[in-house]
């Protein structure tokens, strides 16, 4: 399932006294199976272009196909129920929507709400919470005697329990210390390549972004400024830096190496690239 943007534009408080732009000109193709991080400062428009995925916001010029489904501006939407079953969010600190007594009945709440049968419902509960690396022996637990990372685990299985085609993530990691970020991002690759899932990132994280993406996105401003894959972006450090914006650190490394003298051809986005660009250049008889 193919998503495009086409001429997005939104304005909170429409013609009113308060009204402000937050995205205009956002034109965007995601391809089913695309791993898309968006990147940019606070404001930039990052979360408001999540919110008009599923409907949550309406575009107030432009339109939005996801498959089949279009969402357009001035016009009436009478299938947001489904596109809200196939474009599954995760925002921030998801842990702070769960409510029921139950880690079961959480899970199942979504699928119930969207038609599923509660036999079907709890046994995709039973399903998704094996997915995000949960034991069974939790699913009668009240979900508050868990720990905040299983909590948001749980959160996360809910949304997978409808079955969304396409998985949006505000920020997932906002409030995890290092090694339970690194979890999460790789639950979500995990999730990512073994069930095809297109995946849509807002982070502030530049490792996230070059270490996950196929693609990346910059916004600024409310408009899409900068569009390519991973090395395309990070190869732009002076663009995305007059952004304010920072690098991955592998790519702050590999800048230090070449003020050294070094010669490095091609941009490191992990450390294992760092090491191959170092052996090929002392090979050559680069400086240690």
């Amino acid at each position: 399932m193919d998503i495009t943007i086409k001429d997005l534009e939104h304005r909170y408080q429409a013609r009113t006294p308060f009204e402000r732009l937050a995205l205009y000109d956002v034109n965007l193709t995601v391809k089913k199976g695309t791993y898309l991080s968006i990147i940019g400062h606070t404001g930039s428009g990052k979360s408001t272009i999540l919110q008009h995925l599923n409907g949550l916001l309406k575009p107030t010029k432009g339109s939005i196909q996801i498959g089949d489904y279009l969402i357009e501006a001035g016009k009436k939407q009478k299938q947001l129920k489904v596109v809200r079953s196939l474009v599954g969010i995760v925002f921030q600190f998801p842990e702070h929507q769960l409510f029921e007594e139950t880690v079961e009945k959480d899970i199942a709440f979504g699928p119930m709400n969207f038609g599923m049968s509660e036999e079907e419902a709890l046994a995709k509960a039973r399903e998704t919470l094996e997915l995000v690396g949960l034991p069974e022996a939790i699913l009668k637990k009240s979900p508050f005697d868990l720990s905040g990372g299983q909590m948001r685990r749980v959160a996360i299985a809910g949304v997978l329990a409808m079955g969304p085609e396409v998985l949006v993530l505000d920020e997932p990691t906002a409030g995890l210390d290092p090694k339970g970020r690194k979890e999460m991002m790789e639950l979500f690759y995990r999730l990512y390549k073994e069930h095809h899932l297109t995946i849509i990132l807002v982070t502030h994280s530049m490792e996230d972004a070059a270490t996950y993406s196929d693609e990346i996105i910059v916004m600024h401003k409310g408009t899409i400024e900068m569009k390519g894959t991973p090395k395309e972006i990070f190869q732009k450090a002076d663009k995305l830096i007059s952004l304010g914006l920072d690098l991955p650190e592998t790519v702050k490394f590999q800048h230090k190496l070449i003020e050294k003298g070094m010669e490095i051809r091609d941009t490191a986005l992990t450390m294992d690239d760092i090491v191959t660009q170092i052996k090929a250049s002392l090979k050559e008889g680069g400086p240690l």
